[in-house]
């Protein structure tokens, strides 16, 4: 290599070096678009990073307009809540998600740490709580994209608790899924899906359990492959875009045969080991949440750390 070569290499590698040291990591904001986060497991009293993870959320929904927030479960650990009037409503929620731009709606679904206490509780806080919206165990809510009502997202928020026969043998959650009809909700499911109306550009559905999950012990764990067993062929028929879950404590996005995304958003407090998948496209135990932003062609989404970082981001077009 002649002196000439080795000072271009040099270059090149210092280039690359700064480029990679100053690569673009903020939060995009997309015009035209419905915005919101994904957040999930937090509920801690403030302890391990739900704090920090709250204030970042905080400015990343002044950053993108936020439209609302979604919660996909374990809201209240270790044991859900007892009533409406539980102080953990003001110690793990009220007094930790303060900033302006997080007292839009919030539309959470319910956990199996939520399935410990009391989840009717969560129903009736709706009728205390202006931001919290959550009319029943499970519901819908249709969005417009851009104030366009011909332009728009349906969202299916789900209860999985009852999809998992081990439930109904366990001391702590028996006593709320035996009363709980699985067969009756995933035929309202079904129906909410299949009759959407032409109007919808694109069907999401929220639960607590993932499908599939690359965090090392949950892989083939009882409540993942029963969750998988009750939902894949329902999702794949119903030509869902995106499924979103919480659980485990990482950010995931997984792609297996089949057109539906499955995205996991569950470290706004915690972080637990995970590993990869083949289908794994983001597995990360970073503390964070997700930002999802909805045009009429195309779904774009954002994993964001404590930090404010974009740590992954992806576009699904139709």
């Amino acid at each position: 290599m002649n002196k000439n070569t080795f000072i271009v290499s040099i270059c090149t590698l210092f280039l690359s070096f700064v480029n990679a040291q100053t690569k673009d990591t903020t939060v995009k904001k997309y015009a035209n678009s419905l915005n919101f986060i994904v957040m999930g497991d937090w509920g801690r009293f403030g302890e391990d990073h739900q704090i920090p993870v709250a204030k970042q959320m905080g400015k990343t929904a002044t950053d993108i307009n936020r439209d609302f927030i979604i919660s996909t479960g374990d809201n209240f650990y270790p044991v859900g809540v007892a009533s409406e009037h539980d102080p953990q409503w003001k110690s793990s929620f009220e007094d930790i998600y303060t900033d302006f731009s997080l007292h839009w709606n919030w539309y959470p679904v319910l956990g199996n740490h939520d399935y410990a206490g009391n989840p009717d509780a969560q129903v009736a806080y709706s009728k205390i709580s202006r931001r919290w919206n959550m009319p029943a165990r499970y519901y819908s809510e249709t969005f417009n994209i851009n104030g366009n009502p011909n332009e728009q997202v349906l969202i299916a928020f789900i209860d999985t608790n009852p999809l998992i026969p081990e439930f109904y043998k366990s001391k702590q959650y028996a006593k709320n899924v035996i009363s709980q009809d699985s067969t009756a909700q995933k035929k309202w499911l079904v129906k909410t899906l299949k009759e959407a109306p032409k109007t919808v550009k694109w069907k999401l559905v929220v639960g607590h359990h993932p499908l599939f999950t690359a965090t090392l012990k949950r892989r083939e764990s009882y409540d993942t492959k029963a969750v998988r067993k009750s939902l894949k062929s329902l999702l794949d028929k119903c030509e869902v875009d995106a499924y979103i879950a919480g659980h485990d404590h990482d950010l995931q996005h997984l792609l297996p045969e089949g057109k539906t995304h499955y995205f996991v958003s569950g470290s706004a407090s915690e972080s637990t080991p995970i590993d990869r998948l083949p289908i794994s496209k983001l597995a990360s135990n970073e503390y964070g949440f997700m930002v999802f932003s909805v045009s009429a062609n195309t779904l774009y989404v954002q994993a964001v750390n404590e930090k404010g970082e974009v740590i992954y981001s992806t576009e699904i077009k139709k």
